[in-house]
């Protein structure tokens, strides 16, 4: 992989790449063609990393749907898919690790120690093995987006790293490769999440600044679907995910829930236009 992209480099074609775990969906795909539209050869991954998974997680059970996965990757113009073995990205007496201070640790970071950890630095990995001029990122998962930033700024990467709008369902669920664990039932409770943030997202269109209603909100709703086992909905600023009391600049209201045994996350991107304030779910 390292000498497809040197190559790639010395003919002077731009690298775009797109990090994935693979069971892949139309939110994967929107990813390659933001890459395709921008780079002259473009990269993907298939790496179920172990490390950003607790012991009591899903990665056994995790979906691998490995040559479906390549076939989709090939069909819509990816040019080179790497797909390493565990061992190859820590190898025997792997020690090194990244932590991204003070946005680790918030939200999704308190239920899953370790977890952005173990994402931090595998991206970095693969970053260095790649060396991509951009890297495509989807904004479902937001704090790892801004994580992922912020380490790429801090450690002077030459990757831009760029973050791609959330893909839903008709419905607005976020797609996202854990839908596959939803039974019939599930599935409908599932748009609970999207129901909560659009329900925000227009109290915010009326006039609503106060994040601590909003956030009171979305979490009364999420409580009134049986099925979901809430975990968190809050307000925060979007550069230091610190909660906030009244929405002012570019804030996230990011949810997370169990629906049945599977955990889902969702968000809604706000920011402050001319005294007004825009959404993009």
């Amino acid at each position: 992989m390292k000498q497809v992209s040197r190559q790639a480099r010395a003919e002077g074609r731009s690298i775009g790449f797109v990090p994935t775990m693979g069971a892949l969906h139309a939110g994967h795909l929107s990813l390659v063609r933001a890459a395709l539209a921008g780079s002259q050869q473009v990269i993907a991954s298939i790496f179920v990393n172990p490390t950003q998974f607790a012991p009591n997680e899903d990665f056994q059970k995790y979906p691998r749907r490995f040559e479906a996965d390549r076939k989709k990757l090939e069909d819509a113009g990816v040019g080179y898919l790497f797909a390493p073995e565990s061992s190859e990205i820590y190898p025997p007496g792997f020690r090194t690790w990244v932590n991204v201070e003070g946005l680790s640790d918030r939200l999704d970071g308190r239920s899953r120690p370790g977890h952005f950890r173990g994402v931090a630095t595998v991206v970095l990995k693969l970053l260095e093995i790649i060396q991509p001029q951009r890297a495509f990122f989807g904004r479902k998962d937001a704090q790892q987006a801004r994580i992922i930033r912020q380490m790429a700024r801090d450690l002077h990467l030459d990757t831009e790293i760029v973050v791609c709008p959330i893909v839903r369902e008709p419905d607005g669920l976020a797609m996202s490769s854990r839908n596959a664990y939803l039974n019939p039932r599930e599935r409908r409770a599932a748009t609970i999440l999207f129901r909560a943030l659009d329900a925000a997202r227009i109290s915010i269109s009326h006039g609503e600044p106060d994040a601590l209603r909003l956030s009171a909100a979305m979490r009364e709703l999420i409580r009134s679907e049986p099925l979901a086992d809430l975990e968190y909905a809050e307000l925060v600023d979007a550069e230091t995910l610190e909660p906030v009391t009244r929405l002012r600049g570019e804030c996230l209201a990011l949810v997370a829930a169990r629906i049945g045994s599977t955990r889902l996350i969702d968000n809604l991107q706000i920011e402050e236009r001319d005294g007004a304030f825009a959404t993009t779910l």
